[in-house]
């Protein structure tokens, strides 16, 4: 979950970063970025690869799981 939080927030900071070189060159270049549309995007986007990535987790921890209760069995514990 780190990485995604930190992939976020180096977006951000690289958004922020543009917005202001852009709004240094001209206000009129800055009004015509459809910034909203563009927040959602990359909100609904790092949601999906939130929700990807949680997944992923669960199903390792559940193999992982699995297998440790095979290990025991075979061990004996």
């Amino acid at each position: 979950m780190r990485g995604a939080r930190w992939a976020g927030a180096a977006a951000l900071r690289g958004g922020a970063a543009g917005a202001g070189w852009a709004k240094s060159r001209g206000g009129e270049l800055l009004e015509r970025i459809p910034t909203e549309q563009i927040e959602h995007d990359v909100r609904e986007t790092v949601a999906e690869a939130r929700e990807r990535i949680d997944g992923f987790v669960r199903s390792e921890l559940g193999d992982l799981r699995r297998t440790l209760r095979r290990q025991r069995k075979r061990l004996g514990v």
